[in-house]
């Protein structure tokens, strides 16, 4: 991305900053989660109207409000009078955060502090207080019906869509440089952690506004870090060993990923930083007696972002000039170039592709796990790499498609086995493939690598 099209996006958001909804969704749900634990026994909550926002006047119980208007079914006996339950929630901070409640209203009046802290410990805080969320109640009885079997892996494979874009992505990039030059960059890791701090800054700089702009924001931030921070490694450590003829890149890359961690840990600090959830209230999707499956919006979204992302790569490569160009450097760079293909045109693209596709995958990781430190990139681009052997470490859609198996994959054995052997099974399957298929599933049989 150019220096005026981050320009642009800057202003994008500024513009569209005054979307912001004053309703806070995570807000209305934990209010929404008291009113069940003031119900009496065997009675049913039901939502009239919820409102909240933000309050003119800062008072000591905080300004951001949320208003739950209920009643209840069956009615109780006796007159019957309003009941609700208002929320009142501090100011968060510009990294976001999780609502902190810091007072209660209902028709009786105010809690007690005592009573406050108890309903926040005991309740708030358990899985029991989700599932009597009277929205969530009532999307769960009105869900789809499945086999236990089948609710079970569908809920695991929802969980790893996210997991799954990140790896997709990430064997893409491999397969781009690869494909290209013959070589494994071993930096891609840390290319992903170094989006992913990029990300975090976005988040912070759009904390408060709409998820849309917040998102887009950070977003456009990882993928121009990871680029400019790709197009120097690519510059002065790639460049120079173009036509070595032994391990000299591979081990260069080495060296690169070990900097670029101590560059990250030097310049972002060795403490983890956090965001707050975004999109993150959980939907009900189908039921199987008592088990419930979710998913939430960020998490769908997030795999939508990567499709799209490798669906546009894969394009380019197919049909746009940038493609041809690719796959005739990657052929034969001396006879391309006699064509009218600059080697190292196509070489600083390839470059940049790929660290925007890795800087995508660390947005990815931070918007949905809320923080991605440069520690674990090292195991993040194994498994990535992985990942792209199994579809075919020089064929892009190979790569990807090995992304997505090795993701689903993670979480059958999650699902089936014990967690504690996910990932020596991951990298058996490094072993299996290397031995069997070098070149991967869609990949050549033979694994021969390409020459520049």
């Amino acid at each position: 991305m150019s220096l005026r099209g981050f320009g642009l996006l800057l202003l994008l958001a500024a513009a569209l900053s005054g979307c912001a909804e004053l309703i806070d969704p995570q807000e209305l749900r934990l209010c929404r989660m008291i009113a069940p634990a003031l119900a009496p026994a065997g009675a049913r909550v039901v939502v009239i109207r919820q409102s909240g926002g933000v309050g003119l006047v800062a008072a000591e119980q905080g300004r951001r409000r949320a208003r739950i208007d209920y009643r209840l079914s069956p009615p109780p006996r006796g007159p019957s009078r309003p009941l609700f339950v208002e929320c009142r929630f501090a100011e968060r901070g510009a990294g976001g955060g999780s609502p902190d409640l810091t007072a209660v209203t209902t028709q009786d009046g105010p809690f007690a502090a005592a009573r406050l802290y108890f309903l926040k410990r005991f309740w708030l805080d358990t899985p029991e207080a989700q599932l009597a969320d009277p929205g969530f109640a009532a999307a769960a009885e009105a869900a789809p019906g499945l086999p236990f079997g089948l609710a079970y892996g569908l809920q695991h494979g929802l969980a790893a869509l996210p997991l799954m874009a990140v790896y997709a992505l990430l064997a893409s990039a491999y397969a781009l440089v690869y494909g290209l030059v013959g070589r494994i960059n071993l930096a891609f890791g840390e290319l992903a952690a170094t989006g992913g701090y990029a990300a975090l800054f976005g988040f912070v700089i759009a904390a408060g506004h709409a998820p849309a702009v917040t998102l887009t924001l950070a977003a456009g931030l990882a993928a121009w870090a990871a680029l400019a921070h790709g197009a120097a490694t690519a510059r002065f450590v790639f460049e120079p060993l173009r036509r070595a003829t032994g391990q000299q890149a591979l081990v260069a890359t080495v060296g690169l990923s070990l900097a670029l961690q101590e560059y990250l840990r030097l310049t972002q600090g060795a403490r983890r930083l956090w965001v707050g959830p975004i999109l993150a209230e959980p939907f009900v999707v189908a039921r199987s007696g008592e088990f419930i499956v979710t998913a939430t919006p960020i998490a769908l979204i997030l795999a939508g972002l990567a499709l799209a992302a490798g669906g546009g790569v894969l394009a380019a490569l197919k049909f746009m000039r940038f493609g041809r160009d690719w796959r005739a450097a990657a052929d034969d760079a001396a006879t391309a170039q006699l064509f009218g293909v600059s080697p190292t045109a196509i070489f600083f693209k390839t470059f940049a592709l790929a660290s925007a596709l890795a800087g995508l995958a660390g947005f990815i990781l931070t918007a949905h796990h809320g923080s991605l430190g440069y520690a674990a990139s090292t195991t993040l681009g194994l498994k990535a790499l992985i990942a792209a052997i199994l579809g075919g470490v020089g064929s892009a859609p190979g790569a990807f498609l090995g992304g997505l198996a090795i993701g689903a994959g993670e979480a059958l054995w999650s699902a089936v086995f014990p967690i504690v052997w996910r990932d020596a099974a991951v990298y058996a399957v490094l072993a299996i493939v290397l031995v069997f298929r070098p070149g991967g599933l869609f990949g050549d049989a033979e694994g021969r690598p390409r020459r520049p």
